[in-house]
């Protein structure tokens, strides 16, 4: 790979003895990694049923390493939002924002999704994310990845950080700023980013990060903490960034990330070991452990919150439709009761989201998933959506059928073909929860015995 003389030039003089080193990493093979998604899995119950051979991650206690050979993204497993394939460094980043059940977090610039999904797996269900990409198609694939992952208590946005701001004043308990950056860390599995590199870019790059962390500041409730990441290796993209920050935001201060609240023993081991910490910021060096390079800073917000009026949305008035939903829910789900909060209920055209209880009025927001799609409604009747069953557990649904990962029927659903239900199961008819070893993989309808095939065309193999 060759590497921009400028770039060459700037990392000897920061890494000096150590820049050989630094210019052989990008010679091995880059770390692969995959993270449990904990809607869906414990570590112990995918131990048992993984195909692969792992090696855990001491960062991100449930990502793992896999090996070259192994193609986890073409597993059943995947489809079903078992895990997430991610770049083992960036795991670390929600390490250090340590969300917690029923915390309001913002993830702001959050395509495709690896650090949404890993907050939202975090907050177990409990708790509100709200989930922003700037750019409208990385946006559609980050409300994908939200889908897949399951993940009920989240809203995807499309919009400007500065419009988000209006919106969210002292709203958030924790923030990630994954900013927009140079990708000098990702030279070695992205060779696009190499060609796009330019010292006029790293200036660009850090004009835009202090303004996204400007507007995230107004956001984020006093007491609360801000995690900024990028993944490259540009000091004014980092350090000077964050001091340049702290010193128009006096109310900030950067946390010691060596023995703050909430890091696990795995990452205090690896920060002691593999990572130079430079004022109380953390870098994650290619050369020295296996991942790519990230550079992370932990800031709390000082002050004491107070308390802010806001909106919240009118929710579902159509009877009909409610009626419709509700007869779904009650021959369909085996607690109704707990889906039909009209409150939390709100249609879109023909379609129906359960929105989540902390989100306010979104009027005139780019919203692109405004919480759980649960379905829409067609001539007269309720079809739930493939979100709500990748939501779902088996325990959950009145009927599901349960398959193995190499099965014939798992291959065939995954194809969007019809199945012959099993023998005797005479007279069950209706939604029923298809599942590949205990993980859900969408809806077919039961009847005659015959499984009709809802699986989403565009997802169809």
């Amino acid at each position: 790979m060759e590497l921009p003389s400028a770039f060459k030039e700037r990392m000897k003089d920061m890494l000096k003895d150590e820049y050989n080193d630094f210019i052989e990493s990008y010679d091995r093979e880059r770390s692969q990694g995959l993270r449990l998604n904990l809607l869906k899995t414990g570590r112990e119950e995918f131990m048992e049923k993984s195909p692969y051979t792992l090696e855990p991650v001491p960062w991100a206690r449930d990502g793992f390493y896999y090996e070259s050979a192994d193609r986890p993204g073409r597993h059943p497993f995947h489809e079903a939002g078992v895990y997430y394939i991610q770049e083992p460094s960036a795991m670390a980043v929600v390490t250090f924002l340590d969300p917690r059940p029923g915390d309001r977090v913002l993830d702001l610039c959050a395509a495709p999704g690896g650090k949404t999904t890993q907050i939202a797996s975090a907050l177990k269900g409990r708790g509100f994310l709200l989930t922003n990409e700037i750019h409208p198609a990385r946006a559609k694939i980050l409300s994908q990845n939200v889908e897949r992952m399951g993940v009920r208590n989240a809203v995807v946005t499309n919009e400007e950080s500065g419009r988000l701001a209006g919106y969210f004043s002292e709203f958030f308990d924790r923030i990630v700023v994954d900013a927009p950056c140079s990708g000098e860390g990702m030279f070695r599995k992205d060779e696009e980013a190499v060609r796009e590199w330019s010292p006029g870019n790293v200036e660009r790059c850090a004009v835009r990060q202090q303004e996204i962390l400007d507007n995230a500041a107004r956001m984020l409730k006093p007491g609360g903490r801000l995690v900024y990441s990028t993944c490259t290796f540009a000091p004014m993209e980092n350090e000077m960034t964050i001091e340049a920050f702290i010193e128009s935001h006096p109310e900030f201060s950067v946390e010691k990330t060596e023995d703050y609240e909430g890091l696990s023993k795995g990452v205090k081991e690896w920060g002691n070991k593999n990572v130079e910490g430079i004022e109380n910021t953390v870098r994650i060096w290619p050369q020295r452990t296996k991942g790519e390079g990230h550079y992370i800073a932990v800031l709390r917000k000082d002050g004491t919150e107070r308390e802010i009026k806001r909106k919240w949305p009118s929710y579902i008035k159509d009877r009909k439709a409610l009626k419709d939903y509700f007869d779904f829910c009650g021959s369909s789900l085996t607690e109704p009761d707990q889906w039909k909060d009209k409150k939390n209920l709100i249609l879109f055209g023909e379609q129906l989201y359960l929105i989540p209880e902390e989100m306010p009025d979104f009027d005139k927001l780019k919203v692109v998933r405004p919480g759980l799609h649960l379905g829409s409604f067609k001539k007269n009747r309720f079809e739930p959506s493939h979100a709500l069953a990748l939501a779902l557990k088996k325990e959950e649904v009145s009927l599901c059928r349960d398959y193995s990962a190499d099965s014939p029927e798992t291959a065939a659903y995954l194809k969007g073909e019809a199945i012959a239900d099993e023998p005797g199961q005479p007279g069950d008819k209706g939604w029923t929860l298809m599942n590949v070893e205990g993980y859900s993989l969408g809806w077919a309808k039961l009847a005659g015995g015959i499984l009709k095939n809802h699986y989403p065309k565009g997802l169809r193999k």
